[in-house]
């Protein structure tokens, strides 16, 4: 399936957490095959993607081993990736852990875990950008949130929690940071088949029972979250911010 193009990405410093495995990889790939220079990171090993990547593209991603819980290492490789490919333009804020949970059996260290990596870093990467970005008078962040607390779904108050606080971030840095001309918009899919997805909790009986709830009755794969970034960081969008912007087959109504 074709795809489109986005002409104004060609060259683009980009910046993407989580961007090696994944809906990360597809997004980094994604950009890549736009033209963009992409740095990312992650915990876990992502040096044969990255040799995979050089093979197909004129540009290697640069891959910085990180934690983004720790805010200081965080801006560290943020700082690093703007060095080697210029200020950055693009922020995607895209890694996340959406492990299941129960509300009466979490402890404060597993809240505060939690909280870290799919909200606090997200403000934080954010912070790290938004000076250059202040400085060229033009910046894109796009935040990944999810359809799950829209739903009222159970099973991970924390990461729900999280998400709904995510769009909360990303209509207060929309409003602060627009006369910069930086535009923060956030981006919600709903289930996305990835790899994980589908060795964790998709069996037959739960993929028949939300296709059910989609207005399109197909799964989503992680090209059409790609897309919809592409979309979100190209001057495509150029008057679009401090939205969200739900992806998921028609699961959810926004507006």
């Amino acid at each position: 399936m074709q795809t489109a193009t986005f002409h104004d990405l060609t060259g683009a410093s980009v910046f993407i957490t989580g961007g090696g495995s994944g809906i990360g990889a597809a997004l980094t790939q994604g950009f890549l095959a736009q033209g963009a220079r992409v740095g990312f990171v992650q915990r876990s090993d992502a040096s044969e993607f990255v040799a995979a990547m050089a093979l197909k593209y004129e540009h290697a991603p640069l891959f910085l081993p990180c934690d983004i819980t720790d805010v200081s290492a965080l801006k560290e490789a943020i700082a690093q990736v703007a060095e080697t490919h210029g200020p950055i333009s693009i922020l995607v804020n895209n890694a996340a852990n959406d492990q299941r949970h129960e509300t009466l059996k979490i402890d404060e260290a597993y809240w505060d875990r939690n909280q870290a990596i799919n909200l606090k870093a997200y403000f934080f990467a954010a912070q790290a950008v938004l000076p250059g970005m202040q400085q060229a008078g033009r910046g894109v962040i796009v935040n990944f949130s999810s359809i799950s607390y829209m739903m009222g779904a159970a099973g991970y108050p924390a990461y729900t929690a999280a998400n709904a606080g995510i769009t909360g971030l990303t209509r207060t840095l929309a409003r602060e940071f627009g006369p910069d001309g930086i535009r923060v918009n956030a981006l919600a899919p709903g289930w996305v088949l990835t790899d994980r997805q589908m060795d964790l909790w998709a069996t037959p009986e739960a993929l028949a029972a939300h296709l059910e709830r989609q207005c399109l009755k197909d799964h989503l794969n992680p090209q059409d979250v790609v897309d919809a970034t592409l979309f979100l960081a190209s001057n495509a969008s150029r008057m679009m911010t401090s939205q969200t912007m739900v992806v998921d087959g028609g699961v959810v109504v926004s507006g």
